[in-house]
């Protein structure tokens, strides 16, 4: 018989990822959203101060670049990670300098590329590689996927999350044997394995 929370869980992390893309309204994942809530290892202040540097974030970034738009913000526990790719080292320092002033932000971590705008087609194989790895995540029996963030570019996927050391280790592995991932990145924020078991999944 099949886990029912882990077919929750997958069916939360489908609709925020749905959302993300636009392809359902608010309403219709509210209920997901608001059981990734609960799950998700942050404080659900932290939760909330995460969104609000990604708002304030991606607008200060898109007023202070020349060519905006090719800047994405993720913030993880005021932790952010900077990915897309830009016209020049100047928009890349430019991009964290901004960042670096809003409030609550921790530490930046900055991997956006000098290429110019990203095609449609390569953001296209982005999204597939951050849902397969999602999945992959999500079927690992020794993982549980929602303390796990997939944020991928160009191929290279970042990890970002509240994880032990093995919790890291293994998303790593996991994540590295999906089709079409080049680079595993992981920007990680460690916690102790006597911690890690609060949302732990239990052995199947």
């Amino acid at each position: 018989m099949k886990n029912p929370a882990r077919l929750a869980l997958i069916a939360a992390l489908l609709a925020s990822a749905l959302a993300t893309a636009g392809c359902l309204p608010l309403v219709a994942t509210g209920a997901a959203v608001g059981a990734l809530a609960v799950l998700d290892r942050r404080t659900i202040g932290a939760q909330t101060e995460d969104q609000d540097i990604e708002l304030r974030a991606a607008n200060r970034v898109r007023e202070a670049l020349k060519e905006p738009g090719g800047v994405s913000v993720t913030s993880f526990n005021r932790k952010v990670l900077l990915t897309g790719q830009v016209a020049s080292e100047e928009d890349k320092r430019t991009a964290e300098a901004t960042v670096a002033g809003l409030p609550n932000v921790r530490s930046i971590h900055n991997e956006v590329q000098v290429l110019g705008r990203p095609s449609m087609t390569a953001s296209a194989a982005d999204m597939s590689i951050t849902a397969r790895v999602k999945s992959a995540l999500v079927q690992a029996q020794d993982l549980h996927a929602n303390v796990i963030k997939v944020v991928t570019e160009s191929g290279t996927v970042y990890l970002m999350g509240l994880v032990s050391r093995r919790e890291a280790d293994r998303a790593a592995q996991v994540a590295s044997r999906v089709g079409g991932v080049q680079r595993v990145v992981t920007v990680f924020e460690f916690i102790t394995e006597e911690e890690a078991p609060r949302t732990a999944p239990r052995p199947q």
